[in-house]
């Protein structure tokens, strides 16, 4: 027992001492943080001097609108970033689990092998009056000197045997510690930069509702919430035709044909866990009426593609805020609008349900949502027909 209780203060010993050089290491850089401070001080600056100029100058409501869309971009690349700081995080940790179990493994495993060559050592010192110097001198018979003979080579082949195992289990133990201080370190500055990035989220999103602010003063009325509205809905439109154009030139391109979604009628899975407000045909503003469904959600909760396909267009439009639009083929196209972050960009191939945004509020939006269209060759069908729920 006392012998086991030495081994294992060893071990601890051993992984407290690898870990030592990643903490010296985790401590340089603490100094960053005050780099970091600085940054975010300059960004609040820079922030608050764009406001100021919004305030003081006659800015027109195209103006403002722009300053917004590169507000809302600026949210989206923070946003991603945060969002792949995060899966990072979660990939970090089921590392570490994963390696504490297997240093478990090991440190029992060391335990029985110190047990076992423990005993054959026991054993060999109980026949230690055996030796081979005794028996040629003392001329005992063949036979029980070949008896003896093939015993001490079999003791001493497993002795062997278990002093390397047990050596090559003790390396694996130390090589299991480094790389979890390794782990601890990776966990610390991740953990760092999650929260720069946080805190750069929060500044560009106050930014955001001060501009929108100054933007809804400048379109209070009716008038002109309708003109923004159809010059919205007019980029819209000419987003999707360049993107239905994209699609024709893709299939006559493509190695694996897409088969649209006219057997998924009524089995889709919605885009976002949610609320479907049932919006389609109904009157937006004046002669403006909705083309797709609202579906609230939370804020980054993931946006999901309702079938394979590949991505169009990913970029801000006006009223829409970060779009994605994919192709499914035969003409079929699904639209994702009001998003905080594109995880996608055009060009690339998605599966049905992959991640393709985060839920926000672009666009003007006062609450997190997300803005839904289903189309085919350019024409605007119900979602409420296509979804499951």
């Amino acid at each position: 027992m006392l012998a086991n209780l030495k081994f294992v203060m060893f071990s601890i010993a051993i992984s407290l001492a690898n870990a030592l050089v990643f903490v010296g290491d985790a401590f340089a850089q603490q100094n960053d943080g005050a780099q970091e401070t600085a940054q975010l001080e300059a960004l609040q600056a820079e922030l608050r001097e764009r406001q100021r100029a919004l305030s003081e100058n006659q800015t027109s409501a195209k103006d403002v609108e722009a300053v917004l869309a590169q507000s809302e971009i600026e949210i989206g690349q923070v946003a991603k970033a945060l969002a792949e700081t995060r899966t990072e995080l979660s990939q970090n940790i089921e590392e570490q689990q994963t390696l504490e179990a297997e240093q478990k493994q090991l440190a029992d495993a060391i335990i029985q092998q110190q047990s076992l060559l423990s005993n054959q050592l026991k054993s060999a010192f109980m026949a230690g009056h055996y030796d081979y110097a005794k028996m040629i001198f003392y001329q005992q018979e063949a036979r029980s000197f070949e008896r003896m003979l093939t015993y001490y080579q079999y003791m001493s082949g497993a002795r062997q045997s278990a002093i390397d195992e047990f050596k090559s289990t003790v390396a694996a133990l130390k090589s299991v510690g480094i790389e979890l201080a390794q782990k601890a370190q990776e966990l610390s500055s991740l953990e760092q930069e999650q929260e720069r990035q946080r805190a750069n989220l929060l500044a560009r999103q106050q930014d955001r509702r001060q501009t929108l602010v100054k933007l809804n003063a400048l379109i209070a009325t009716e008038a002109q919430r309708i003109e923004r509205l159809k010059a919205g809905e007019q980029a819209l439109l000419a987003a999707i035709e360049a993107a239905r154009r994209a699609a024709e030139r893709a299939a006559q391109q493509a190695e694996i044909a897409l088969d649209g979604l006219a057997p998924l009628k009524g089995q889709l899975q919605p885009p976002v866990d949610g609320r479907v407000r049932n919006l389609f045909g109904n009157r937006r503003q004046g002669q403006v009426r909705w083309k797709g469904v609202i579906i609230d959600g939370s804020e980054g909760d993931a946006v999901r593609t309702i079938a394979p396909g590949k991505v169009l267009y990913a970029d801000w439009l006006r009223g829409f805020g970060l779009v994605a639009i994919v192709d499914h083929g035969e003409g079929y196209m699904s639209v994702y609008g009001h998003n905080q972050a594109l995880l996608k960009q055009a060009g690339d191939d998605v599966r049905q349900g992959e991640s393709i945004a985060l839920v926000g509020q672009s666009g003007g939006q006062s609450s997190p949502n997300l803005y839904f269209e289903i189309r085919h060759k350019g024409k605007a069908l119900n979602p409420r027909s296509w979804l499951s729920r």
